[in-house]
């Protein structure tokens, strides 16, 4: 397991500004050994989205000695530093933002006297992305030249004289899109949203990959990895690199699969747009009923892939070629399924929670699920959650046990909630995310000094299976289109989540299994995977790839049950479905899921009935049962110790040996066992506890 750091180290009582980090110093070096920090997340190196030689006065400037009296360092240095003490950096690549900034300078153009936060020291201009393409500032900066020799060209051959207006998204009218979510509302700065798919932002992307690189980074992080996709919470894109992509999607595909809309339709000259509009379409309002809407998704879901992949590939080359090795990761935005194709080019898995909460053991598993072996960092959103409350809550002395909670329930359901480091607090809150520094250090420490009693296998016998292409419209209608600034989901109920909100809700250990959608990314599950299982759950698996029913009926053939909800495999032929619905493991349901419905019942039974997840892991030493609690107490501002706890839980093998761990207190536990059941009875168990059962 990872232990992150989510290392924006922005300032307290000010504005997060993007893309640029604040400098860094050695004092924050010694606050990440403290935390026993492995790797910190948008954490270095962001500014390329001002400019690439802004990027390389982050990487390489020189310090003025006034501030070498505090510690302070560029990039590089703080890489190399961390580095000492086996502390991974990401460089962030911002690839959605393309910025200008108000800028004053001196007469001569050589000095920046003030930039975004402005003083009336000096003539006033603008600075940014547009005036490094054109070269407008000699004095400051090198030529677009140094980087690009020859300049850069776009598809059609042309010199790219405004690299903002060239690779901007673009709605519907051709107007360019804002990232409005990190434009400060009371500043003169803008932030246009910029298009992967198109050929030259992906050009310079590539030379923010480079100086990162040569800068030493341990890894790549690319934000905004659904990069153009990200567009629709402000009406989709519609620059023409993605009409002529999309026009090309159109047309490859088979006469007979195309949409019955375009029959008739020259697709030589088509602009989805411009028909769109001409058939009185916005896609602003209703957007998802508009036609070709979701073939324009599966469209983009194809570029995502190819062009992430392409990043991801370049970085690692690039590495090669300076004769080093470096980590790939991207920031899948609440892992959703969109990414699932992306997951298999990197190296560890970072991902935004889109709402956080006080309580959220469903998601956890469903990230478990999504990420399989490899690991992940989970990092808090300010917008639409608890975050705003918590930090106010914090800052006088309370709340501690609603954090503790954060970061020890990721763990205890396979996954890793990062520290806060001065993290993200949106574009309105001034403001930066802090916990209190000997706080961190408790849990850090307890999670580092037990390793041994985390990992990403199970003693789960129940799994529930996510279909990527079952749920594409489903989840895509009630998630895509919220607005970054407000993260309100759509309304829609979506029979996956239910199923694991019912498991959770009754404290059950349960695993989550993920069925691709089998063109964007292949089938690689086995049934020696899924041996563990003695059921599998399928809600609403209306879509099966062929390997996907081989698989459910070697599943079957070895003695597994299958629950369905709802309907399984339409897509197959008739008789064929049919056929496989009467086999006796298979049980069908029509209504709500209940955790009595399953064949042998419930895995885990507590008394008393507390809010708790119960999670088991698989360790070198036995089973580790992971109890993480709910009951907060708001009056008391704690979790309270549970005076007694009882937990029976049905397990492969038999385990002779309990022993208790826990951050607080001191947990009493006895262990007896019959017929595979484990009885346990706990007394003083506080906020988390791990029960070690031991052959």
């Amino acid at each position: 397991m990872e232990r992150g750091v989510y290392f924006d180290a922005w300032f307290p009582r000010q504005h997060n500004y993007h893309p640029s980090l604040p400098a860094r110093r050695l004092k924050m070096v010694g606050d990440l050994q403290a935390y026993r920090a492995t790797v910190l997340v948008w954490s270095a190196l962001g500014g390329g989205s001002i400019s690439l030689p802004y990027l390389e006065q982050e990487a390489f400037g020189a310090i003025d000695p006034r501030f070498r009296i505090y510690g302070f360092m560029n990039d590089s240095e703080f890489i190399r530093e961390c580095q000492k003490h086996s502390i991974k950096v990401f460089g962030i690549v911002f690839e959605v933002q393309g910025w200008e900034f108000p800028v004053e300078l001196n007469e001569a153009e050589d000095t920046i006297l003030a930039m975004n936060e402005l003083r009336g020291a000096g003539k006033r201009d603008r600075i940014g992305l547009r005036e490094f393409t054109q070269n407008r500032y000699p004095k400051l900066w090198q030529p677009i030249e140094h980087y690009f020799p020859g300049g850069l060209v776009n598809s059609a051959g042309e010199k790219v004289t405004d690299l903002t207006q060239q690779c901007c998204s673009r709605d519907i009218h051709g107007a360019p899109l804002h990232a409005r979510w990190v434009e400060c509302p009371d500043r003169d700065h803008e932030c246009f949203l910029m298009d992967r798919n198109n050929p030259v932002w992906r050009e310079y992307l590539k030379a923010i990959i480079r100086i990162q690189i040569d800068a030493g980074v341990d890894g790549v992080q690319l934000d905004e990895a659904e990069l153009p996709l990200t567009s629709l919470q402000y009406g989709g894109c519609f620059c023409k690199e993605c009409m002529r992509l999309f026009r090309e999607y159109l047309q490859a595909m088979p006469a007979d699969q195309r949409p019955a809309e375009i029959d008739g339709v020259d697709l030589n000259r088509f602009h989805y747009g411009e028909w769109l509009r001409e058939h009185g379409y916005d896609f602003q309002q209703n957007r998802e009923d508009s036609p070709l809407f979701w073939d324009y998704i599966r469209f983009q879901r194809g570029a995502i892939t190819q062009y992430f992949g392409e990043l991801a590939d370049y970085a690692r080359a690039y590495a090669a070629s300076k004769g080093r090795t470096v980590l790939v990761s991207g920031n899948f935005f609440n892992l959703f399924d969109q990414y699932h194709s992306l997951e298999p080019y990197v190296d560890l898995v970072i991902t935004e929670m889109r709402n956080t909460r006080y309580r959220q053991p469903a998601w956890y598993r469903y990230v478990a699920g999504f990420v399989g072996a490899k690991p992940v960092v989970v990092v808090e959103n300010p917008y639409g959650g608890v975050v705003p409350e918590l930090i106010n809550k914090l800052k006088v002395g309370q709340g501690y046990d609603r954090f503790r909670m954060s970061l020890y329930e990721a763990a205890a359901l396979g996954a890793n909630m990062s520290v806060p480091y001065g993290s993200w607090m949106g574009s309105v809150i001034e403001d930066a995310f802090y916990a209190p520094h000997e706080l961190c250090v408790e849990i850090q420490s307890f999670l580092a000094d037990h390793v041994f009693l985390y990992s990403h296998k199970t003693y789960s016998d129940t799994a529930v299976v996510y279909s990527v292409e079952s749920n594409f419209q489903l989840v895509s209608r009630r998630d895509m289109f919220a607005d970054n600034r407000t993260n309100v989901s759509g309304s829609g109920e979506v029979p996956f989540y239910q199923v694991c909100e019912t498991l959770s809700d009754a404290a059950q250990p349960y695993d989550v299994v993920f069925f691709p959608d089998g063109k964007l990314r292949a089938d690689t599950l086995t049934v020696d995977e899924l041996r563990q299982y003695q059921s599998l759950i399928l809600p609403d698996c209306r879509y099966l790839t062929a390997d996907q029913f081989r698989l459910l009926s070697a599943f079957l053939e070895r003695g597994g049950h299958l629950f369905v909800l709802g309907v399984l495999g339409a897509n197959l032929p008739g008789d064929q479905q049919k056929a496989f619905l009467q086999d006796p493991n298979i049980h069908m349901t029509t209504g709500s899921f209940s955790v009595a419905q399953l064949p042998r019942g419930a895995q885990a039974r507590i008394d008393p009935a507390v809010d708790v997840a119960i999670h088991v892991q698989r360790v070198a030493d036995g089973a580790a049962v992971h109890i993480i609690r709910y009951d907060y107490d708001e009056a008391q501002d704690r979790v309270p110790v549970l005076p007694e706890l009882s937990l029976t839980l049905r397990l492969p093998e038999q385990f002779r040996v309990a022993e208790a761990y826990q951050p607080n207190g001191e947990v009493e536990v006895a262990l007896t066992h019959e017929d595979g059941l484990h009885r346990l009875r706990l007394r003083n168990v506080p906020l988390y506890t791990i029960i070690l059962l031991k052959r």
